[in-house]
């Protein structure tokens, strides 16, 4: 798996500085924002990813979406400075515009993807998580084609078919296949979008310890 372009912002970006938002619209996204790194589904560590942090959390909002910023998934907690506010995003030409104190994370695009082929979506979790992305067959899950890289138009393109084509009853998870690691879990709200990550992983884990339990 190629990993040349690991955390690197692959759209055109057109970011304006701004304050942060208020401690409350990103309230929600800061409280799961420890956990999921408890369990290893957000971070950052030297050996994996060349180095790069992983991971990216975002919620709609009346002007666009608020995401993560760029590589703050290695930080141990996020303050209201580490979001950034997406009010325009367009995947036809690649291109993507942002307030707020930091730029977006690289996989923007992608949470927009979700957005716009789910108007009921609250909020997305992309995650990186070894154990679902190897089992996401035998899991159920949908899997993107795994010869379209993350961060470009084409993953933004294949995610908005993927989904256009998916029952959606208030949550839904699948694997980015030429994405190594990586799983998004949308929902319509934070905490359903969390624990479907959390069962999913331990449906992983469980799997692993008796493949005998999905064929």
């Amino acid at each position: 798996m190629n990993h040349a372009g690991e955390g690197v912002i692959k759209f055109h970006l057109d970011h304006s500085h701004a304050p942060a938002l208020p401690g409350e619209e990103t309230a929600e996204l800061r409280g799961w924002f420890p956990i999921l790194r408890q369990t290893g589904l957000l971070g950052q560590e030297p050996g994996r990813y060349q180095g790069y942090a992983w991971g990216n959390l975002s919620l709609r909002s009346k002007e666009g979406f608020i995401i993560t910023c760029t590589q703050t998934s290695a930080l141990p907690q996020l303050g209201p400075e580490h979001f950034s506010l997406v009010t325009e995003f367009n995947i036809e030409t690649n291109s993507l515009h942002s307030t707020g104190p930091c730029r977006p994370s690289s996989e923007a695009m992608s949470h927009g993807a979700v957005y716009r082929a789910l108007p009921p979506v609250a909020t997305v979790f992309h995650v990186h998580s070894p154990i679902i992305w190897r089992q996401a067959e035998k899991l159920g899950l949908p899997i993107t084609d795994p010869s379209i890289e993350y961060g470009t138009p084409e993953m933004a393109a294949c995610i908005q078919t993927l989904l256009q084509n998916r029952e959606y009853r208030g949550e839904l998870l699948f694997s980015m296949g030429g994405h190594e690691d990586g799983v998004i879990a949308c929902a319509d709200s934070a905490d359903r979008a969390a624990g479907l990550l959390l069962r999913t992983l331990a449906d992983a884990h469980q799997l692993s310890m008796n493949p005998a339990l999905r064929s």
